[in-house]
């Protein structure tokens, strides 16, 4: 009888803990940065450049960024070619830390708002005051169609 007992015991724990561990979901950290902000609620007095292009973009203005930054966002068409938009990383002076480019998630031909995302990493550049710039990819190299959003960012 006590056998019988103990081994409905561990059953009974065993389930127990099975129950826990399927209801435990793993979560990674929230990161601030990978959320979508809606333009109205975005400080775009802090933006520079072509800013009523911008529709939503999940890196707010003075955001302290470092390691591998994920990010997204939606645009006005008009700033990519072959679904590719440019974005650079600019210290202090403007003059650009590193390139890169971000991807179309949505219909990119076409003047309605086109969703993009990308990562970018900041472990190699300096430290301090920078700028995020999302900047058209002009397929004719013409400056008058040159067009771009600086966002003020801090690389720690």
């Amino acid at each position: 009888m006590a056998k019988k007992v103990s081994i409905i015991l561990i059953i009974v724990v065993i389930i127990i803990l099975g129950f826990f561990i399927f209801k435990m979901e793993v979560k990674a950290p929230v990161n601030e940065n990978t959320k979508v902000n809606n333009i109205e609620t975005y400080p775009k007095d802090l933006l520079q450049g072509n800013k009523d292009d911008l529709i939503s973009f999940s890196v707010f203005p003075n955001t302290k960024v470092h390691g591998i930054l994920s990010y997204r966002g939606s645009i006005k068409g008009g700033y990519f070619f072959e679904g590719n938009i440019l974005i650079n990383i600019l210290d202090a002076n403007k003059k650009v830390l590193k390139s890169s480019n971000a991807v179309a998630k949505t219909e990119w031909m076409t003047a309605e708002p086109v969703e993009f995302e990308g990562n970018i990493d900041f472990s190699t550049l300096p430290k301090g005051p920078s700028y995020f710039e999302i900047h058209n990819d002009n397929a004719s190299g013409l400056p008058e169609n040159d067009k771009s959003i600086l966002i003020p960012i801090v690389i720690e």
